[in-house]
């Protein structure tokens, strides 16, 4: 399997041969440790981001999106964005040129990904990027490309906030998900009012902060997930007071209980 080469202390990867490709469709994979960070970059062409092995994060200014190995990440070209790796992560790169991603969506989100999409993507990154342009690559690509509009969107995204301010209590949030001030104690904290603080919260992320933090939490506590962690622990962890509760809010924002989300690997149940 090729793999593109880190260049130095940056942890980021030369990526020169895909942006100027000659193929509408082109695939990179690489492993990472676990707290490794990719810098804040952007690429001419629009990509999907897969973890075929453990989580990945994502942020960009306009919101953060956790990866599971059963979902990707599509940017589009020209988006400023960093990479996190909370555990160690195998990330499988698939980059399309203008004209081939003009049928995709107009923003950046995840998609669900099916047997047949994981199979082409782990395809894609196979073939070297310096190779003569081939059939087998072109029918790769348009297969690809053909069953990623097939894929529906998943509600994993969590929108960033713009104003200073409320990025701080984001920040703290995302550093400890269990964290239980309530609104009016971060107003506090910010020398404003509560109905002030829950104004400009909305404001800047577009979901209340209690709707905010919920989403926040049940992102988190995927990572826990996939280490293998008895879900009382994640749901303790994660903020919520029983299995039950965790449970049901899991269930209501993604479709499935947490116990049957991953599908890589048995769970364990507390």
């Amino acid at each position: 399997m090729k793999r593109a080469s880190l260049s130095g202390d940056t942890r980021r990867l030369d990526l020169s041969g895909h942006e100027s490709s000659d193929r509408p469709v082109t695939g990179v994979v690489a492993r990472y440790t676990a707290g490794q960070v990719v810098p804040e970059h952007a690429h001419r062409r629009g990509h999907l981001l897969y973890a075929a092995e453990g989580v990945l994060r994502v942020e960009a200014a306009t919101g953060r999106w956790l990866v599971p190995p059963t979902a990707a990440v599509w940017l589009r070209a020209g988006v400023p964005h960093r990479l996190v790796m909370p555990v160690a992560v195998e990330v499988h790169g698939v980059f399309i040129d203008e004209h081939t991603a003009k049928g995709l969506p107009p923003v950046d989100g995840v998609f669900q990904i099916s047997a047949l999409l994981r199979a082409l993507i782990l395809e894609l990154t196979r073939l070297d990027i310096h190779a003569p342009p081939s059939k087998r690559a072109a029918l790769l690509g348009d297969l690809f490309m053909e069953e990623l509009g097939l894929q529906r969107s998943l509600p994993f995204h969590l929108p960033w906030p713009s104003d200073p301010q409320i990025q701080q209590v984001c920040d703290a949030l995302v550093h400890d998900p269990a964290h239980s001030a309530a609104g009016d104690a971060w107003a506090a904290t910010l020398a404003m009012s509560t109905k002030t603080f829950h104004r400009r919260f909305q404001k800047s992320t577009g979901l209340t902060f209690g709707r905010w933090r919920q989403q926040m939490r049940l992102m988190s506590s995927m990572t826990l997930l996939l280490e293998g962690a008895p879900i009382t622990q994640v749901a303790l962890g994660s903020g919520y007071e029983s299995h039950s509760a965790y449970a049901v809010a899991f269930k209501k924002q993604f479709g499935m209980p947490p116990s049957e989300f991953f599908t890589s690997g048995p769970r364990r149940e507390a």
